[in-house]
C-alpha cells in the first residue's frame, strides 16, 4: 500500500490532480502487489489517509484543487521511549486540528506503557505514575486515526513523527498513514532567517513562549505557531496546499543539485 502513495501523487500531478476512474484503477492494478481489487485498494488508500475524493466517474487528488488557506491540518507531536518503533512506542500525542487557519480540534493523550527509561522520564518530565488509566495503545492510535482523517500531517522533523505512527499503525493492524506531510524545519528554512531551526532555536528567533517542551501538545502548539510565521513569507505564487508542500521540500532539491 505505502510503494502506491508517492507514484500515485506524482501521476496526479501530472494530470492536473484529476484522474478518471479507470485511469485510477489502471494505475493501481498495474502496480498493486495486494490481492485486493483495484476498487477495494482505492477504498484502502482513502482509509489510510490518502487525500482523493470520488467525483462520478472520477478521482480528484484533493492538496492539488484546495487553497492552503482552506486546508485542514493535523499539527503532531509525539513523545516516545525511544527512537526506533520496532523496540519502542509513543507514550503521549498532542495533535491540533486546524481549518481554514483557525484552531477547530485538539487531541493530548497519553499511552499505557510498562517502561520509561530514566532519560526520556528526565527529558520529558513523564513517569510510568502519569501514564496510570492512559488509553492502551491500540486505543490512542485508533482515536489519532480518526482524528487525522486525510488532514495534512504536520509536525517539526515530520518524519519521524509520520514514520514512527504508521509503523505503530501497522503493529496493531490500524493500516498505515498515507496522509501528505509537510515538515515545519523544512517550510522555515525557506521563510525565516534563524541560526537554529529546532523548536528553540526558532521559538527563541520568533519569540514563542514555550511552557513545556518535550511535552506533545505543547510542542504542536509551537510547531503550529512557527508554521504561522513561515506562511506570513511565502511567494505569493503558493496557491494550493500541494504547491506549499512542494515549495517546503525545494529546499531539499535545491541543496541536493548544488552538492
Amino acid at each position: 500500500m505505502q510503494n502506491l502513495f508517492e507514484p500515485l501523487t506524482d501521476y496526479f500531478r501530472k494530470n492536473q490532480g484529476l484522474l478518471t476512474r479507470d485511469d485510477l484503477l489502471q494505475f493501481i492494478e498495474k502496480r498493486a502487489t495486494l490481492d485486493e481489487s483495484a476498487d477495494t485498494i482505492a477504498i484502502l488508500l482513502q482509509a489510510n489517509g490518502y487525500p482523493i475524493e470520488e467525483l462520478e466517474d472520477s478521482y480528484i487528488f484533493k492538496p492539488m484543487h484546495t487553497n492552503y488557506k482552506d486546508q485542514e491540518y493535523v499539527v503532531v507531536d509525539i513523545e516516545t521511549n525511544g527512537s526506533k518503533p520496532g523496540y519502542s512506542q509513543v507514550i503521549e500525542i498532542g495533535a491540533i486540528k486546524i481549518k481554514n487557519m483557525k484552531i477547530v480540534d485538539r487531541l493530548e493523550t497519553f499511552v499505557q506503557c510498562a517502561y520509561i527509561p530514566q532519560n526520556i522520564s528526565e527529558l520529558t518530565g513523564i513517569v510510568l505514575k502519569d501514564l496510570d488509566g492512559a488509553p492502551s495503545r491500540k486505543e490512542a492510535l485508533s482515536t489519532f486515526k480518526e482524528f487525522l482523517s486525510d488532514s495534512i500531517f504536520v509536525a517539526h522533523n515530520v518524519l519521524f513523527d509520520y514514520t514512527f505512527l504508521s509503523a505503530s499503525f501497522k503493529r496493531f493492524g490500524l493500516g498505515c498513514i498515507g496522509n501528505m506531510r509537510l515538515c515545519t524545519i523544512d517550510l522555515a528554512r525557506r521563510t525565516i532567517e534563524s541560526e537554529k531551526y529546532g523548536l528553540l532555536g526558532l521559538s527563541e528567533t520568533l519569540n514563542i513562549d514555550m511552557k513545556n517542551h518535550h511535552r506533545a501538545y505543547s510542542d504542536a502548539l509551537c510547531s503550529w505557531e512557527i508554521m504561522q510565521h513561515s506562511l506570513k513569507n511565502l511567494p505569493s505564487h503558493i496557491d494550493s496546499s500541494d504547491e506549499l508542500i512542494k515549495f517546503s521540500l525545494s529546499s531539499k532539491k535545491e541543496r541536493k543539485s548544488k552538492s
